[in-house]
């Protein structure tokens, strides 16, 4: 087993394909392909599963490249610290639903980083991506939230995923709406109030089940739908049709703007929003630093 083999398993892991590997780290794929090869027989396992789709790490390859992520992170600091030079760029990758407060924490991370290169990575996506971005190990990282409709399921999958959930804040149901908005200056805001405005909500893609969706209220329950896939097309919808969509309080006006205001909900529902992350498995220095950075934006955005 070598340095350049944990190399190239991380490379294939990350990139998702050989022939993209390959082209990152300047080898031919018939050398990468042979390497790894060699290594999964120095193993007695397989460390990708290779299908028409593309190459997915395989659970006992989940395993091996977690150990050797960390070793790959400790040469490039040792090289970097005696050498001034880094054989690995540092990595991150954090998948969530669309939160402001996330973003922000993704920013700090960015801003606090000392290397002069690294490879970071923020997916704003569906809640079942979210999941096995964590549990496939393309995200260190993961943040979405939990209520009473969806608790019990998502729980389950993550107890199959192996996977933590560990809470960031608690919070009622807040209606977003524009400042604008007729009922923008209501202390409370009863689900029957907003039956003439639309409904704006995240598109889950094929998987459509209650219990991915990343609004409390049911669309089912509201006369006017829009789905949408992007939070910038969200707030501008929100302000231009005096629509609205119903998220926890946490807002950022950096990134949601000044024009846009959180009501509370009168709707007997709790959102318990958190950070997922593989269990048993320390998060790195940059995961450390997401983990502190979000809960100071949580902190901040809740005033």
């Amino acid at each position: 087993m070598t340095l350049q083999q944990l190399r190239y398993v991380d490379a294939v892991a990350t990139c998702g394909s050989f022939s993209e590997a390959s082209r990152r780290l300047f080898v031919t794929q018939p050398t990468m392909t042979e390497s790894i090869h060699a290594l999964e027989e120095e193993l007695r396992f397989a460390l990708f599963s290779r299908t028409s789709r593309g190459v997915t790490v395989t659970r006992e390859g989940e395993e091996f490249l977690a150990s050797a992520r960390r070793i790959l992170s400790d040469v490039s600091a040792i090289q970097a610290k005696y050498t001034g030079r880094a054989v690995r760029l540092p990595q991150f990758a954090v998948s969530c639903q669309h939160y402001a407060f996330a973003v922000e924490a993704f920013m700090a991370v960015v801003r606090a980083n000392a290397s002069d290169s690294y490879d970071f990575t923020l997916r704003e996506t569906v809640t079942s991506e979210i999941i096995d971005d964590v549990a496939r190990r393309r995200s260190e990282i993961g943040v979405l939230y939990l209520s009473n409709r969806n608790e019990r399921e998502l729980l389950k999958i993550l107890r199959k995923e192996d996977i933590a959930f560990e809470e960031l804040f608690v919070s009622r149901p807040h209606v977003f709406l524009g400042k604008k908005h007729p009922l923008a200056k209501a202390k409370k805001i009863k689900p029957a109030q907003l039956d003439a405005y639309p409904f704006l909500s995240f598109e889950q893609g094929q998987e459509n089940a209650l219990y991915f969706s990343e609004e409390v209220m049911d669309a089912i329950e509201r006369k006017k739908n829009i789905r949408v896939r992007d939070r910038a097309t969200m707030t501008n919808l929100i302000l231009g049709l005096n629509g609205y969509t119903v998220a926890s309080g946490a807002l950022s006006r950096e990134l949601n703007g000044p024009d846009v205001v959180a009501v509370p909900l009168a709707l007997d529902e709790t959102i318990r929003v958190g950070l997922i992350y593989r269990r048993g498995v320390s998060l790195s220095r940059v995961g450390e630093t997401f983990a502190r950075a979000i809960r100071a934006q949580v902190k901040k955005a809740r005033g």
